[in-house]
């Protein structure tokens, strides 16, 4: 368990690292990807050659005998809610970094170009349930909080990883629409319901971190290996290729799952390495958008 020293000297380390990289980076680029796509009612008038049709107020349209279209704004401040997947999985690495630690940093620089914009930002930590909740917020005090609880938070956690539980919790405590990043390595049971719920109300992104070991075994000979949330050990022997094959099939076919649950309802999914270049990978998705 880290004491508190090492809590904050690790925070302070991931602001100075994070809070550049948002600056210099990301925060034109977060702006460009979402400012925009939360639109806001503003009034009614009267309708104008070229209007979208879609915008017609069928009822002011039927009260006045003309056509009448709403009009949108863009709303002067968004909402970033990231759900964080705090399982025991997460601790795996064997890269460069902790499928934790990737996810505390791709967290940390998300958080402080939506503050950069001046965006609320709030968090759902979960593991097979959820863990805590951190409502949405502005400041830097608010995003160092956040950092501090993505290094520290030790979930109490009993089964497996559960992304659903965070998903329908998302539901129920976040009405207003808001920029949703979904973070985890997705060895979860089925979530498609809740995720479907989720991306029709927000704008819904998943992240899968996954290390390279979680793809392929290595040939290592007879290991003892451990399930990190249920605790159960069981031998390998790594040297069989049948074995080996088996497991990456295994992975790459849970991957394409999940890439085909997120595709089916509109939202969006971006696979990182544990030793990938993240900040590469994001440039990459936020330009696409």
């Amino acid at each position: 368990m880290l004491t508190t020293s090492e809590i904050l000297k690790r925070v302070r380390r991931i602001e100075i690292k994070t809070r550049g990289l948002s600056n210099h980076i990301f925060a034109g680029e977060y702006h460009s990807a979402f400012k925009g796509r939360g639109m806001s009612f503003s009034e009614v008038r009267e309708y104008q050659h070229g209007d979208d049709v879609k915008n017609i107020d069928w009822n002011v349209t039927a009260r006045f005998s003309t056509p009448f279209v709403k009009v949108f704004e863009e709303e002067r401040e968004l909402i970033l809610m990231l759900l964080v997947d705090v399982s025991g999985s997460s601790m795996f690495g064997t890269q460069e970094r902790l499928k934790r630690e990737l996810i505390t940093e791709i967290s940390a620089v998300l958080s402080f170009s939506a503050a950069t914009n001046n965006d609320k930002v709030g968090v759902i930590f979960y593991s097979d349930k959820v863990e805590k909740f951190i409502p949405p917020k502005k400041g830097r005090s608010h995003i160092l909080r956040i950092i501090r609880e993505l290094i520290a938070l030790e979930p109490n956690q009993k089964g497996g990883t559960n992304v659903a539980a965070a998903l329908e919790y998302l539901n129920q405590v976040q009405k207003k629409k808001a920029i949703t990043f979904v973070m985890s390595d997705f060895i979860s049971e089925p979530y498609e319901k809740p995720l479907q719920l989720a991306a029709r109300r927000h704008d819904l992104v998943g992240i899968q971190v996954y290390d390279r070991y979680d793809r392929e075994l290595p040939d290592a000979g007879l290991v003892q290996v451990m399930d990190a949330e249920t605790k159960q050990t069981a031998w390998l022997d790594t040297s069989d290729k049948g074995l080996r094959y088996n497991y990456t099939k295994r992975f790459e076919q849970h991957k394409k799952y999940c890439e085909q649950a997120f595709r089916k309802c509109g939202a969006s999914l971006l696979s990182i390495r544990t030793n990938d270049d993240y900040v590469k990978a994001l440039q990459g998705f936020f330009k696409a958008r």
